[in-house]
């Protein structure tokens, strides 16, 4: 890793939340605000087919969740690596690829920075993930690729990209007072992501930092998963997940797994999948649960639940408390409930392989739990109890140290000014 004086733009594309941060001319890294004083903007578009115009971030859930005609996208960054990115899909102007669709966000959060800056600054730093594609090289290349195009439909030339957990470690390191041998812990949207990095206030002066990062490591599990998981086990339930049918067999499960994934719900909007929908019908026994599933389905509510697991899974987190997920769009008066009893148990196996994740990291770096002398947290999703409960368990006697869980990789990205991995 090379540090060196120039007019940077860091960008965190996340799959839930986004962020941009500047370091101007060698000055100390900020965030930049992105949505009214806010620094972070929700990874959301909404196409409005009413008055055909474009809306990002809070105000484009808003849209959505207020009723309006039209076509909201989230999680876009987890389509990175598929045979999707090149295919097209309707919105109001016409057919357009995932790709440029993220090259719109793209293009948004530039205009925003120049609103801030009052121009662009001439050298961009795109966070990614250690692994956009788990055990498949040649698909994590292509997803690197894919954002490498979009950044430059996006207007950006002089682009460059930086692991996130190594943005992560910049930005720790401007906190730290003497020499230290730190886990970098980053839990996103779509990807956990681990580094083992030595940071220290003289280390930040050097040119190289190279010797620096001792280990890498990444699995594809995030808070996307998370909220997969709780969606299917605590509400799909309610629509048919795992009920048996006149025949003795389950309702065939695919609709559930899609209806409780971000980026596949709009698919399940298109005429013929809601067809396919009402032809599982004669598998119910229950035909109350397939009402249901086909309220969600004709009114388009599969978001509006998808934003209401997630806030649930916050909720029961933060106060430690059962919460209820409202239900009503699919039936009046209709609940589902979220304990943390039920979040430790539904999420034991994702944490597991994150935590086990974590563990490979340290190995690599030729390293046992006990030699770390912090674990640094950043990413949304590494404020969720239960992660944090089995990260403690299995590191004991580390010192988890929590860092600017949304912006702490764009202002890392901001600090990075090396050429390496430059598009």
């Amino acid at each position: 890793m090379k540090q060196r004086p120039i007019s940077t733009l860091g960008i965190d594309f996340g799959t839930s939340n986004s962020a941009i941060a500047c370091a101007p001319n060698g000055e100390a890294a900020r965030l930049l605000p992105v949505e009214g004083s806010a620094t972070t903007l929700p990874t959301a578009i909404f196409f409005n087919a009413e008055d055909r115009t474009t809306h990002f971030g809070r105000e484009a859930i808003a849209q959505y969740l207020s009723g309006t005609e039209g076509r909201l996208m989230r999680s876009l960054k987890s389509l990175l690596g598929s045979a999707l990115m090149q295919e097209k899909t309707a919105i109001y102007d016409g057919l357009v690829s995932f790709e440029d669709i993220i090259a719109r966000f793209l293009r948004e959060l530039a205009v925003r920075a120049s609103r801030e800056l009052g121009q662009i600054p001439e050298r961009v730093v795109i966070g990614r993930p250690v692994h956009f594609v788990d055990d498949d090289p040649k698909r994590d290349e292509r997803a690197e690729e894919s954002l490498r195009h979009a950044a430059r439909a996006a207007g950006f030339r002089d682009i460059a990209f930086e692991l996130e957990p190594i943005a992560a470690a910049f930005d720790y390191e401007q906190r730290v007072t003497k020499e230290s041998i730190v886990l970098i812990v980053d839990i996103g949207g779509g990807t956990s992501d681990f580094t083992v990095v030595r940071v220290g206030p003289d280390r930040a002066t050097r040119d190289d930092r190279s010797d620096d990062v001792l280990a890498t490591s990444g699995v594809h599990i995030g808070g996307t998963d998370f909220d997969q998981r709780l969606n299917l086990e605590r509400v799909m339930p309610q629509f048919g997940f795992r009920h048996t049918g006149p025949q003795g067999r389950e309702v065939p499960s695919k609709v559930f797994f899609e209806l409780s994934s971000w980026h596949l719900i709009n698919w399940l909007y298109a005429p013929k999948a809601v067809r396919q929908a009402k032809e599982l019908r004669t598998s119910y026994s229950n035909t109350r649960l397939h009402d249901r599933l086909m309220n969600v389905l004709e009114e388009r509510h599969g978001h509006r639940i998808a934003s209401a697991v997630e806030a649930a899974k916050i909720d029961a987190s933060v106060r430690d408390a059962e919460t209820e997920i409202d239900l009503s769009c699919a039936e009046a008066g209709l609940m589902a409930s979220l304990s943390p009893e039920d979040m430790a148990q539904q999420l034991a196996t994702p944490l597991e392989n994150v935590i086990a994740c974590a563990h490979t990291c340290v190995k690599r770096a030729g390293l046992r739990s006990n030699d770390l002398d912090a674990i640094y947290l950043t990413g949304g999703s590494s404020a969720l109890r239960p992660f944090q409960h089995a990260l403690r368990k299995s590191f004991a006697g580390a010192t988890l140290v929590e860092g600017d869980l949304f912006g702490g990789v764009a202002t890392g990205l901001a600090c990075v000014t090396r050429p390496g991995r430059a598009a």
